[in-house]
């Protein structure tokens, strides 16, 4: 199936903890159906102190499933994702404003 959120997409979050959150993703797992979105769902790691590195409490983004992330349009709302083709390409396209990704 084709992905309909990808990396480097804006994206705000849907449900949880982090609800209404806005983002972008930095990676996409799609055989685990989660992404990694920057600032969003934080979880703090402890990690000894080494040679080439500072130890400590150090916050890091955590996998947040993709059923609870939707894409921005360009007015800035969440917007669903459709595709179509367009000159023999298949594009993504926002189903709110029905611009092309």
């Amino acid at each position: 199936m084709a992905a309909k959120l990808k990396k480097g997409d804006k994206v705000v979050v849907l449900a949880g903890k982090d609800k209404g959150k806005e983002g972008e993703i930095t990676s996409v797992n799609p055989s685990a159906g989660k992404a990694i979105v920057d600032g969003v769902n934080i979880a703090i790691r402890h990690t000894k102190q080494s040679q080439n590195s500072q130890g400590g409490r150090i916050p890091q983004a955590m996998p947040i499933d993709l059923s609870n992330l939707a894409l921005l349009d360009s007015n800035g709302k969440a917007t669903r994702v459709g595709f179509r083709f367009e000159d023999g390409k298949k594009v993504r396209f926002a189903k709110t404003t029905g611009e092309t990704v």
